[in-house]
């Protein structure tokens, strides 16, 4: 019997899948399990495999397409099973689907998948803006090198080891811009904060932190060799202790009710080239420092290559949002919903400041914190900020 693929929701927020590469070909013997396509979902690159077991008999949607989850993408039967029907069904265009450049449009015209080459539209080379940059800055050639983003968009990493290259003059874009198609995470990230800052009630508080002793403090612990620790795995470890102290702020609105966690569960916004997501420490008050630098070194790597589980960024109870490190002294973040907060850290920065009765220099940040007013009040929001700042000026209220 034949076994309809079709185009799974392969993250729990999934709406539609971008089908990146064909990792098998039309006349292909397929078993049960076996890695079909490689699809881009809103939040990482996710295989999607064979349900049934049989022949690839044809390949409905080609790469670099967009569908609606649930549709058609594949028909796998036994060489001599009738498909007729299922493949006429399957004719009208999908309605998801994005125009598709010249040599995508080649591809869904012939269905069986090419290798990768480098992506092109309308005689300009596909490439993120940052990869423009980067190639720009060390003279190197686009149109020399084999993008490994979706639909062979040439990305961060394929930069890394290029050489310098002499630019070749390129044909001029009409009208002096470029239409670069979403992809599925920056959908996804738009959908989001639009319906995170238009409909959630935001107020912000700001307070200022004397980092001197955790500087001094980090700076033994690091001392030890055993690892590293950076100030922002000790921030996450500070706002969770202060979050199983205020139980209010670690909170999801639920439209008819509140839900308040008994775990605290820490999501960590981290920068990739298409967008922002936000990997999750779970159980972050119970860890320690090391294991907190350890864990989130790992999610960061993964979510920076698209490889992360739908599991480990999905759960979060409340989000932290680090800027300091791009020379930021302070801004205010959106909340992510159904969570109440969010803490967005500015960097840390030398000034004169009143201590013990002297002028001094001291190291201070500003930590603003944006809250969902259904859910967490002035005096709430401030108590639990208080609170922060208080472990944060006596680290060693970290190990008590």
């Amino acid at each position: 019997m034949a076994t309809k693929v079709v185009m799974e929701a392969l993250s729990p927020t999934m709406e539609e899948g971008r089908l990146v590469t064909w990792l098998k070909k039309e006349g292909d013997k397929i078993a049960t399990g076996d890695t079909l396509a490689e699809v881009e979902t809103d939040k990482a690159v996710m295989e999607l495999v064979a349900r049934g077991a049989g022949i690839l008999r044809q390949i409905v949607v080609g790469e670099g397409q967009t569908v609606d989850v649930a549709s058609l993408v594949a028909i796998i039967a036994a060489a001599d099973e009738d498909i007729s029907e299922i493949a006429g069904a399957s004719s009208a265009p999908a309605a998801a689907a994005p125009p598709l450049a010249p040599s995508e449009a080649a591809s869904e015209a012939t269905p069986e998948p090419k290798p990768a080459t480098v992506a092109s539209d309308g005689g300009r080379v596909k490439a993120s803006p940052l990869a423009r940059k980067m190639a720009s800055e060390k003279g190197i050639d686009l149109a020399s090198l084999q993008g490994s983003g979706p639909a062979g968009r040439i990305i961060k990493r394929d930069l890394a080891s290029a050489s310098a290259v002499p630019v070749t003059a390129a044909a001029p874009t009409p009208g002096g811009f470029e239409d670069v198609p979403l992809t599925q995470i920056r959908k996804t990230i738009a959908r989001r904060l639009a319906a995170s800052i238009g409909p959630v009630p935001h107020f912000f508080l700001t307070t200022t932190i004397d980092m001197e002793n955790v500087a001094d403090a980090r700076a033994q612990l690091n001392a030890t060799g055993n690892g590293k620790i950076s100030f922002n795995d000790i921030i996450v470890k500070v706002v969770a202790m202060a979050l199983a102290k205020h139980r209010a702020c670690n909170a999801w609105w639920q439209e008819d009710s509140i839900r308040y966690f008994n775990d605290v569960h820490m999501s960590i916004a981290v920068a990739i080239e298409d967008g922002l997501i936000t990997p999750v420490v779970r159980n972050a008050d119970q860890k320690s420092l090391r294991e907190i630098s350890a864990e989130t070194k790992e999610l960061v790597g993964r979510a920076q290559d698209r490889k992360l589980k739908p599991e480990e960024y999905t759960g979060g109870t409340f989000s932290v949002s680090n800027l300091g490190m791009f020379g930021i002294d302070q801004f205010t973040a959106i909340i992510n919903p159904p969570e109440a907060g969010i803490i967005a850290v500015g960097g840390i920065a030398e000034e004169p400041s009143a201590h013990n009765g002297e002028i001094v220099v001291r190291k201070k940040m500003k930590l603003t914190m944006s809250c969902d007013h259904r859910v967490i009040d002035g005096a709430t929001g401030a108590a639990f900020l208080q609170t922060v700042k208080q472990m944060l000026e006596n680290p060693l209220a970290i190990v008590w």
